[in-house]
C-alpha cells in the first residue's frame, strides 16, 4: 500500500479511536506515537520518499501526527473527568453541601510578606530541624550552662528513655537561632539568610502568650558589616511593611549572641505615633530584637571574627501579624475558626 493511503487509513482509525479506562489510552499511544508506532515508522519510511512529493506527504504526516495527540489528550481529559466524578460519587462520607474554597492563614501571609521584603536586599531562606540539640540552641549562641533558657520552665526538653525524668540535650528548639548556628557551621562568609519556623517554649496560653509560636531571624556575615547597616537594614523592613511615614527606635539591651544589642520599636501605626491605647500612649509599639553577632558566637561557629563581622534580628511573626490586621487573642491563630479564617479572604 501507498504511503499516502496508509496515512489516510491511520487518519480514518484516529478519528475512530476510543478507550475507557487510562490503560486502553496507554495502549492506543503506544501504538502509534511510542517509538516503534505506526507512526512514527511512517516517519522513518518518509526519508525515501522522492523530493517532489515530500512537500504534500509530510504535511499529512505532520496531520496525522497532531490529530493523534489531540485525540488523546482529549480522551485523556475525559477519563480523568469521569474518574473525579465517580470518586465523588461513590464517596459516602462527602457532605451534600458545597465544599468552599479554604483562604490563606494570617500567619502565612505575614511570613511570605517577610520573606518577600528581605529577599528584595539579598537574603535567602534557610530551614533547619525544630526538634533540636542543646549544642545547636544554646551551647554555640554563647548561652552559659546556668542560663535560665535552659530551665524545663522555659525549654520543652525530649526524653531519650520511657521513665527518664533528667533533662537531656534533646529539645524542641525555642529559637530558630538553630538554624543560624547550622548554616554558619557549613557554609563561608558572606552570608545573609532568613531563618523562619516555629518555635516551642513552656509558657501558658492566653490572649498573650502561647507556648508554640513562630519567628523569622535574619543573620548577614561578612567583612566591615557595621551597626549602621542593621539600622538601614531594619528601617527599609519597617517602611516596606508598615508605611513609608514609619519611623524606628532602637533602644540597648542584652541578648547573649549579640554585642551591642537592642530592641527596635516602630511608631505606631494606628495612632501615627501620637499616642493611643494600643502603644500604651507612648507612640512606639516594640516588633524585634537585634544587634550585632558577639565574637564568641562566630568562633564557636568556625568563623574568624577578626576578619569577619555580622548582625542578627529576630521577630515574632504572630506580633507583626498583631499589628498589620490588628488581632487581639493569639488563640484565634490556632483555633482554625473559619468565621476568623475567612477574614483574610481579599489579602
Amino acid at each position: 500500500m501507498a504511503l499516502k493511503e496508509t496515512i489516510q487509513s491511520l487518519l480514518d482509525q484516529v478519528d475512530k479511536m476510543s478507550a475507557s479506562n487510562m490503560e486502553e489510552l496507554e495502549a492506543l499511544r503506544i501504538k502509534y506515537l511510542s517509538k516503534k508506532g505506526e507512526i512514527t515508522s511512517l516517519f522513518n519510511e518518509f526519508r525515501t520518499v522522492p523530493s517532489d512529493q515530500k512537500r504534500e506527504l509530510g504535511q499529512m504526516l505532520n496531520q496525522l501526527r497532531q490529530e493523534t495527540e489531540n485525540r488523546i489528550n482529549s480522551m485523556r481529559e475525559k477519563i480523568n473527568d469521569q474518574m473525579v466524578n465517580d470518586q465523588m460519587v461513590n464517596d459516602l462520607t462527602r457532605t451534600p453541601d458545597p465544599i468552599a474554597l479554604g483562604t490563606r492563614h494570617p500567619l502565612s501571609l505575614v511570613r511570605e510578606e517577610i520573606v518577600d521584603i528581605f529577599s528584595r536586599i539579598g537574603f535567602t531562606v534557610a530551614e533547619g530541624p525544630e526538634v533540636e540539640d542543646d549544642r545547636h540552641v544554646y551551647g554555640m549562641l554563647n548561652f552559659p550552662p546556668e542560663h535560665p533558657a535552659r530551665d524545663m520552665q522555659d525549654t520543652f526538653f525530649v526524653e531519650k528513655e520511657i521513665g527518664v525524668q533528667k533533662p537531656t540535650d534533646v529539645l524542641l528548639r525555642s529559637h530558630t537561632s538553630s538554624v543560624q548556628t547550622r548554616v554558619m557551621t557549613t557554609q563561608k562568609p558572606p552570608i545573609r539568610v532568613l531563618c523562619p519556623g516555629r518555635v516551642y517554649r513552656n509558657e501558658a496560653v492566653s490572649a498573650r502568650a502561647h507556648c508554640f509560636f513562630h519567628q523569622v531571624e535574619g543573620l548577614y556575615i561578612d567583612k566591615n558589616v557595621s551597626y549602621a547597616d542593621l539600622r538601614e537594614a531594619l528601617l527599609y523592613f519597617s517602611k516596606e511593611m508598615f508605611g513609608a511615614d514609619t519611623k524606628i527606635r532602637l533602644r540597648p539591651s542584652y541578648f547573649p549572641f549579640t554585642e551591642p544589642s537592642a530592641e527596635m520599636d516602630i511608631s505606631c501605626n494606628i495612632c501615627g505615633g501620637k499616642g493611643c491605647s494600643f502603644c500604651k500612649g507612648t507612640g512606639w509599639v516594640e516588633i524585634l530584637g537585634c544587634g550585632m553577632v558577639d565574637p564568641n558566637v562566630l568562633e564557636a561557629c568556625g568563623i574568624d571574627s577578626k576578619v569577619y563581622s555580622g548582625y542578627a534580628f529576630g521577630m515574632g511573626v504572630e506580633r507583626i501579624t498583631n499589628l498589620k490586621y490588628r488581632v487581639k487573642d493569639l488563640r484565634l491563630f490556632s483555633e482554625n475558626d473559619v468565621r476568623f479564617l475567612r477574614q483574610f479572604v481579599s489579602c
